[in-house]
């Protein structure tokens, strides 16, 4: 079944709200290119539009109404986002879930060094990466440096003009006879990928890595941090520059990090968009870790968001664990993350009629997992009927997808994690091309599809 382009449909007013919608995510984009920068920013929104602490109203023992706006930050690279409906909180909740970690490349431990009379760090590739498309590339540094006394050091270096931009190497063609022949999983190896970062001398010194000596000398005085304070630091590599309309129409937005920011900024302009108390509570989730396997504390594989749902039950005056559960397995979540957009470049890596295609509005994954659904969810025919009427209700538009052919692959959401507890989970987001690489593609219909769908999902009773 074919789906029309939803730019068919939309009127001045509606285009005018697409185009501000994008101009707003545009500016997310370059301004948070890590998972601590998304949250932040999520965080000063949500201040914004009313949002109080979770962990104040913990502290307090605030009584929530009905009404009630919360937000909570764990460690600093999560976010949820609470309005406390009418409905008991045993009824569940409707969650909309993202995360805002993306592929890119970490430093180690121990990253500088020089060779050659050129100052080098030394990284540690993070997520699914097509290694050799990050040569040749301007790179920026975003991230923290923590030194010992707790104090934290914030670091962007390469997204203004006057900033020096960063950079990994490649062969020149001229020597690349060899190079050409290895496989492109094998072209650039996980080792090569080192950073440039200076090649000046220091002077007046007997050091013979004069050109490290300078670049430490440069981190000393511009942030205050030793070369062992590295140890202690999270600093990511990433692309520089900013996010740009695509194509002579300017229908589309070129930028790092759609997967999966496209969704997770949608779920916040749809949650702050509700002005009415709602009938079920809603929660705006933002997880990181997604693109390793949703590990660590800050993994949707962590606790946090029961812990949340459990002070939140609690500070209602109805919490106990039989209700917990009761809860959890009551709630309903899209599992927002962008699916594999259909390109005629490559075609056979796509079943065409089981395809996402840009402009075709939010997109929703029955299952996604590696070939024999490995992984997936894959969601009830009975939660995927109450979807399809939310949307349509709305006038939403909407397409059904796969992530590729059946045998050639796939990939995985917070979806199945989410199951556990019971709870009906599908996947949605908005369709990409270049997925993964370091500057990927979106419709900007899409991005205003998928806010207007989750905007209903939220508020659906």
């Amino acid at each position: 079944m074919e789906r029309e382009n939803a730019w068919k449909k939309y009127d001045s007013k509606a285009l005018e709200e697409l185009e501000s919608l994008s101009a707003r995510y545009r500016k997310f984009l370059d301004d948070g290119k890590t998972e601590r920068e998304c949250a932040n920013i999520a965080v000063e929104m949500a201040k914004n539009n009313g949002y109080i602490s979770l962990d104040d109203a913990v502290k307090a023992g605030t009584k929530l109404e009905p009404g009630t706006k919360l937000y909570a930050s764990p460690m600093g690279k999560t976010i949820m986002l609470f309005i406390i409906g009418k409905q008991p909180l045993e009824n569940g909740m409707n969650i909309v879930g993202a995360h805002i970690d993306s592929p890119r490349i970490d430093l180690k431990q121990n990253p500088l060094y020089e060779d050659s009379d050129i100052a080098y760090l030394d990284t540690h590739y993070y997520g699914g990466v097509k290694k050799y498309q990050w040569v040749t590339l301007p790179l920026a540094i975003h991230g923290v440096v923590v030194k010992k006394d707790g104090t934290v050091i914030n670091v962007a270096v390469g997204e203004n003009d006057n900033d020096p931009v960063f950079c990994i190497s490649d062969l020149l063609i001229h020597l690349s006879q060899e190079q050409m022949q290895k496989k492109a999983a094998e072209v650039i190896g996980g080792e090569d990928l080192n950073l440039i970062i200076g090649g000046k001398p220091l002077k007046d010194t007997e050091d013979k890595e004069a050109v490290k000596a300078n670049v430490l000398s440069l981190l000393k005085d511009k942030y205050g941090f030793e070369e062992e304070d590295f140890l202690s630091a999270e600093l990511e590599i990433v692309p520089a520059g900013r996010a740009r309309e695509l194509g002579f129409d300017r229908s589309m937005i070129l930028g790092y990090g759609h997967d999966d920011r496209v969704c997770a900024f949608a779920e916040m302009e749809a949650i702050f968009k509700i002005s009415e108390i709602p009938e079920r509570t809603c929660c705006c989730l933002f997880a990181d870790k997604e693109e390793i396997g949703s590990v660590g504390a800050t993994g949707m594989q962590a606790h946090y968001f029961e812990n949340a749902f459990a002070e939140l039950m609690n500070l209602t005056g109805d919490y106990c664990d039989l209700k917990l559960r009761r809860g959890l397995a009551n709630s309903k979540m899209l599992s927002c993350d962008v699916s594999a957009g259909f390109d005629p470049n490559f075609a056979s890596a796509f079943e065409k009629k089981n395809s996402a295609f840009l402009g075709r509005g939010v997109c929703f994954n029955k299952y996604t997992g590696s070939r024999g659904k490995s992984g997936s969810n894959d969601a009830n025919a009975e939660y995927m009927a109450e979807v399809r009427r939310i949307m349509d209700d709305a006038g939403v538009s909407f397409q059904t997808a796969e992530l590729g052919r059946v045998d050639l692959g796939g990939g995985g959401t917070i979806a199945y994690i989410c199951a556990l507890y019971c709870m009906n989970v599908i996947d949605s987001g908005v369709a990409v091309l270049s997925m993964h690489a370091p500057w990927e593609i979106i419709s900007k219909a899409d991005l205003y599809e998928a806010m207007r769908g989750y905007h209903a999902f939220l508020l659906n009773a």
